[in-house]
Formats: C-alpha cells, sequence, structure tokens
C-alpha cells in the first residue's frame, strides 16, 4: 500500500497548521498548487478542516495533525547523519 498524491497533498496541508495555536487558521489562496488546493478540499470533505480553501482544525483534524506533524519530526530526527 502507498500513499496517493491526494494523500501526501493532505498531509503536506496539516503541515501548515500551527499546533501551538487553535485560534489560528490556514487560508489556500486561489494562486496555491493545484495540489495543495485539492488536498484542503479533500480535508474538509473528509472533515479534517472546516473550510474548502483552509479555515481552522475540527478536532478529528487536530489529532490528524498532531500525528502528521510528529511522523514528520521522528523521519527527519536524524536527517543530518
Amino acid at each position: 500500500m502507498a500513499y496517493t498524491e491526494n494523500n501526501v497533498a493532505e498531509l503536506e496541508v496539516l503541515m501548515l497548521y500551527d499546533l501551538s495555536n487553535s485560534q489560528e487558521g490556514i487560508k489556500i489562496h486561489k494562486t496555491a498548487e493545484p495540489a495543495v488546493i485539492a488536498g484542503a478540499k479533500s480535508l474538509f470533505e473528509k472533515g479534517f478542516i472546516t473550510q474548502a480553501d483552509g479555515g481552522y482544525l475540527t478536532n478529528l483534524g487536530h489529532e490528524a495533525a498532531e500525528h502528521t506533524q510528529a511522523l514528520f519530526t521522528m523521519l527527519n530526527a536524524h536527517s543530518d547523519e
């Protein structure tokens, strides 16, 4: 099983959120990469974010973003070795 291009785009959107501030959302502009726009729309349709162009994380989205950002940190912890 492999990540799809859309999965990767969704993960990239989840990486944009600042988890230390739940009052801070994001805005995906019309000029963003098409994959990022599609990733945000997909996350919205799945209930992870509040708007098709970003907005705020839902409870589910916050949990997903925590896992996404933690995995990124773990995978890159020893990248300079």
